[in-house]
């Protein structure tokens, strides 16, 4: 699955779980999220529909992405404890992360590339 914020492709180590597969099976068709900045360390936005959930007491790192609430996709770039499930984590510095995350409302696309979606 790729992740594209703002136009920009990241590099993101998904997790192997139940969430990222439906995740993934609503990226097929290109999933595009809103988000809105939140309490100055992460982005939210809702994925449009509830999928599967494992949530998990954590403390969260920049460059996370998790599951809150079944349809809320938050990736950060500061940290926060809360119960997520967890679905991968962006590959990027933590400087990189505040620069495209902490400017604003962010638009980020989801795909699947033709080899993964043939799989």
């Amino acid at each position: 699955m790729v992740m594209n914020i703002n136009g920009t492709v990241v590099p993101v180590t998904w997790e192997d779980n139940n969430s990222v597969k439906e995740l993934s099976n609503l990226a097929k068709t290109g999933l595009e999220i809103s988000m809105s900045m939140y309490g100055g360390f992460e982005q939210v936005g809702s994925i449009g529909s509830s999928i599967a959930r494992d949530d998990k007491q954590t403390t969260t790192e920049p460059g996370d992405i998790v599951l809150y609430c079944g349809n809320q996709l938050v990736v950060f770039y500061g940290s926060n404890s809360w119960a997520y499930t967890k679905l991968g984590k962006i590959e990027l510095s933590e400087d990189e992360l505040t620069n495209i995350l902490s400017n604003g409302d962010v638009t980020i696309t989801l795909s699947v590339e033709k080899e993964e979606s043939e799989k």
